[in-house]
């Protein structure tokens, strides 16, 4: 038995939520109640198994039980981010045919908008005790993609096989991977509607492991909460570290953190001198994982891996990674390419047959739409996506490398490279940058700083991928998963 039901009986009064900042705490029976009670309202709402509903909640205790309510009664569910205005909110209700959408007080205005649903206020639902109607089929998620170069779109894959009371061999694999044990104490950083910390928060559901969930990402209070429910496992992106590091001595030194045994991170790049300076700080728990919301393949590299082989994102867990030109052939060890996954899970993009076609080989590979190559001994390096490549002069150059070497700059807090139009050479490079907070006093002239930015690429990169123009921000267009909304940032200068 897999589920907040089992452990309803088991331990009903042990607490399966607790909010990082408010100290809510939701045991086992009250999370059970909760889901049913939401998966009772949508059944009489005419809702049956396979049907869509989407869901537009923050961080809380009510997002967790409506994700087990749609898991309880085979709903296809699309959680919605919190961050979106009311017209983006539409396209998404509408896009993935849901009738039906559930949202917080702190979202209703923007979720009024979707008037193709019928919307429904989550404070609202009363609880219900009746289990056994809903816990025979199980839900399955489509998920959007975070549209940092256009519309989201949604990820649809199959409906799982195995009913909701049965651990899947992939939550198996993941428990067994990365440690979860019976004392385990789970740290959930980020917004709950993206992929891994939906992922991370079912597994551990799942097992009976009790989850500390951050209502929004304060670096102190990540480490304030390490230390006060003995977290043994989290989930991470690299802003997070970056935000981290950046604490002063004597506050990152203040809290205990020996209960910490296993750190994840992915959903985004993460800089050499970020990884090592965390290794540095938490010691060999910090592991790294690479995958999407597609399934079309994973790769992990744990600590030692990485010091071996750094700014590598480790070695596929799934498939064979083959590395193919635009031609589809196989590249060399070393070469840049498109990632491609051998035994890809079955995913397509709705309403887009292009863009599916796209993603899949014609003996079922998958792929991310991302750049990379493999050292020799089968570790994956990412460059970039394809669809960012700028291409200057018929030379392709990838942003992800100059953005790291920018980002080794000291007055450097956050970095975007793209392409932009040249009437010779098609695109040429641009860097929009964005200060640290304190500066020296010779880097508060504009052309100062960018001549010193300039010089600095000039001595690590070839020229043709130096920054031909370089821009201040204050503060970069990003997801909280640390995904650049390249196509918001693009437009300006277009």
């Amino acid at each position: 038995m897999a589920h907040p039901g089992h452990h309803a009986t088991t331990a009903p009064d042990a607490p399966a939520l607790i909010m990082a900042r408010s100290g809510e705490v939701t045991t086992w029976a009250e999370l059970s109640s909760r889901a049913v009670s939401a998966a009772k309202l949508l059944s009489d709402m005419g809702l049956r198994p396979g049907d869509p509903v989407a869901f537009c909640i923050e961080n809380s205790p009510e997002f967790v039980a409506m994700l087990w309510a749609c898991q309880y009664a085979g709903f296809r569910w699309t959680p919605i981010s919190t961050r979106l205005t009311g017209d983006e909110v539409a396209y998404i209700v509408g896009d993935c045919g849901a009738s039906v959408l559930v949202h917080s007080a702190a979202t209703a205005e923007a979720c009024a908008a979707a008037t193709s649903a019928r919307t429904v206020d989550v404070g609202t639902i009363a609880h219900h005790d009746d289990v056994a109607r809903y816990e025979r089929v199980e839900g399955f998620s489509m998920l959007y993609s975070s549209g940092t170069t256009g519309r989201p779109k949604g990820v649809l894959r199959s409906a799982p096989t195995e009913p909701v009371e049965e651990l899947s061999d992939a939550d198996r694999f993941r428990a067994e991977a990365i440690g979860i044990t019976a004392d385990a104490v789970y740290l959930s950083t980020a917004p709950l509607y993206h992929s891994a910390p939906i992922t991370f928060v079912m597994q551990v559901g799942r097992l009976g492991v009790p989850m500390v969930i951050m209502e929004r990402f304060d670096a102190e209070l990540a480490l304030a909460s390490i230390e006060r429910h003995s977290v043994t496992h989290s989930q991470w992106v690299p802003t997070m570290f970056v935000r981290l590091l950046r604490l002063p001595d004597e506050v990152r030194g203040r809290y205990d953190l020996s209960s910490h045994r296993w750190a994840l991170h992915g959903a985004g790049p993460c800089s050499v001198g970020t990884k090592r300076a965390m290794l540095d700080w938490w010691g060999p728990i910090v592991h790294e994982y690479y995958a999407g919301t597609e399934g079309a393949g994973t790769c992990l590299i744990g600590p030692q891996e990485w010091l071996e082989h750094p700014g590598s994102v480790g070695r596929s867990v799934s498939g064979p990674i083959h590395i193919l030109d635009d031609d589809g052939h196989e590249l060399p060890v070393g070469e840049v390419g498109q990632i491609w996954f051998e035994g890809s899970a079955d995913f397509r993009y709705l309403n887009d047959a292009d863009k599916t076609a796209g993603s899949r080989g014609p003996r079922g590979e998958g792929t991310f739409g991302d750049l990379g190559y493999l050292d020799a001994d089968g570790y994956l390096y990412l460059t970039d996506r394809k669809s960012f490549t700028i291409v200057s002069g018929g030379v392709n150059i990838y942003p992800r490398e100059i953005e790291q070497v920018l980002l080794e700059h000291p007055w450097v807090d956050d970095v975007a490279v793209f392409g932009v139009p040249d009437d010779e050479y098609g695109e040429q490079v641009k860097a929009v940058v964005q200060p640290a907070d304190e500066l020296p006093a010779d880097a508060r002239d504009g052309t100062a700083f960018t001549d010193a930015l300039v010089e600095h690429c000039r001595v690590h990169l070839a020229g043709f991928k130096v920054p031909r123009s370089i821009d201040f921000d204050p503060a970069l267009p990003r997801e909280p998963t640390g995904k650049l909304r390249v196509a918001e940032l693009r437009a300006r200068y277009l």
